[in-house]
């Protein structure tokens, strides 16, 4: 037997045992979770051979038998929110620890325009009407198995709705903090963002760890984005280097709908994001924007996939990859153009710097189109840094190791300037700095 399969059967045997403790929840409910679990029973975890995960090997996670996150070995407070999820968006932070809503570390209040943010496990009860046809909507259990274990253990979690023509007016702050407890654990937090017409709404979703023990996060969010709605949306992942990570984000989009998703990855063991983009109606924009830093032995990998499903609609993506040490970075991106898809402008770019004698990039962006009357590009490059750049420094009377450190700090800071919270990216420049440092001198060994 395979370590993927035993963990299948680990996780099948946690699921039964999880499920047992649910109680009476809604017939809808319990369907979307039976048929997770299904397809994952019928699934397992990836395999090497599997086209989509070629050149990322889940067998670390399979090997580490994870446990469903409990209570933490010692309390969360606000102090670690500020060491760890700088900036603390204060007038609208929803903390969660171990995958469990703390509202004592909360500060939600009333937001603008109309907007909540609600737990959850608080819905699945007497307001789970308001979730049918929404919550599972969009993450298909039968194409990921990550998303499909997500389901199964469906448990709490943030959803954020804006009604018609509201506007949030602020980042609404979603901090999921990993808390080590007895035993290695896994932790499966969802997120729901339903923005209605024409409203607006910035989120971000802020990933950090207290303590040093391993485990895995396991998050998913769908994103309903109405007609003429503007998301923004952030996903940050700043877990410590011996953490796995594994996230999906699906989006759907309406019409004039513009919605911008920012993917961080700047620490984990093995890190693997999956963000699908279906452009459902016409008139849809939508910008992809990613950065992973990586020394050391980390593994980050990044698939994406744009659905351009009718005509007149807009996409623009660009992931860039820095790599020192050993690190290796995956990149697979993806854009359909589908045979009625007429009129549609698309842009995929993935630049790479490598800084490390031993980093690798695999890269595969990737064009399918049907339609002829379109505009679209796409490009990969993977190099080290611009001597011709170095030695003008240097000449300036910037020492080597100073110049290398702004250089490459200049290739990464053109996606934190295009983050939607300002304050974000300022925080996020001396994080970069600091991941930068680290994968340069894991380079130079």
């Amino acid at each position: 037997m395979s370590v993927q399969d035993a963990a299948r059967d680990h996780y099948l045997a946690r699921q039964a045992a999880f499920a047992a403790g649910l109680g009476d929840e809604s017939a809808w409910l319990a369907s979307l979770r039976r048929d997770a679990v299904s397809a994952f029973s019928d699934a397992g975890l990836p395999k090497g051979r599997e086209e989509e995960w070629r050149y990322t090997n889940v067998a670390p996670i399979a090997k580490a038998d994870f446990e469903l996150a409990a209570e933490p070995a010692r309390a969360v407070g606000r102090d670690d929110l500020e060491s760890h999820a700088f900036p603390v968006f204060a007038c609208s932070v929803y903390v969660f620890v171990n995958g469990r809503f703390a509202p004592e570390l909360s500060a939600g209040g009333e937001l603008p325009g109309g907007a909540r943010v609600q737990s959850l496990r608080s819905l699945r009860g007497s307001g789970a009407e308001s979730l049918e046809g929404r919550l599972g909507a969009l993450a298909d259990p039968k194409q990921n198995a990550f998303a499909a274990l997500n389901t199964a253990f469906l448990d709490d979690g943030a959803v954020v709705h804006v009604p018609r023509g509201g506007e949030a007016g602020q980042p609404v702050h979603l901090v999921f903090v990993s808390a080590p407890g007895a035993a290695p654990a896994v932790v499966h937090p969802r997120v729901l963002i339903d923005a209605e017409q024409g409203s607006h709404v910035c989120v971000i979703q802020d990933h950090v760890c207290v303590g040093n023990a391993q485990g895995f996060s396991n998050p998913v969010t769908e994103i309903h984005a109405g007609a003429n709605a503007a998301v923004d949306f952030v996903l940050l992942q700043r877990e410590p280097d011996h953490r796995f990570h594994v996230s999906n984000l699906a989006v759907r989009q309406a019409r004039d709908s513009r919605v911008s998703a920012h993917t961080l990855s700047l620490g984990g063991a093995l890190v693997r994001n999956d963000a699908q983009v279906l452009l459902a109606e016409q008139g849809a924009e939508c910008d992809l924007n990613g950065l992973f830093v990586g020394g050391g032995k980390q593994l980050l990998d990044n698939h994406t996939l744009v659905d351009h499903a009718v005509p007149h609609c807009t996409s623009r993506e660009l992931y860039k990859g820095i790599l020192g040490g050993s690190a290796r970075g995956v990149f697979r991106g993806r854009v359909i153009v589908r045979p009625d898809a007429q009129k549609t402008l698309a842009s995929q770019s993935n630049p790479n710097l490598l800084i490390g004698r031993g980093a690798e990039m695999d890269t595969k962006p990737q064009l399918e189109i049907y339609a002829d009357d379109v505009k679209c590009s796409h490009g990969s490059t993977i190099g080290q840094l611009d001597e011709k750049a170095l030695f003008y420094l240097r000449s300036r009377g910037i020492d080597e190791s100073r110049a290398r450190d702004l250089l490459t700090r200049a290739f990464g800071l053109e996606i934190l300037e295009a983050l939607p919270a300002e304050a974000l990216g300022q925080a996020l420049d001396e994080l970069l700095f600091e991941r930068l440092r680290y994968a340069r001198l894991e380079g130079s060994r």
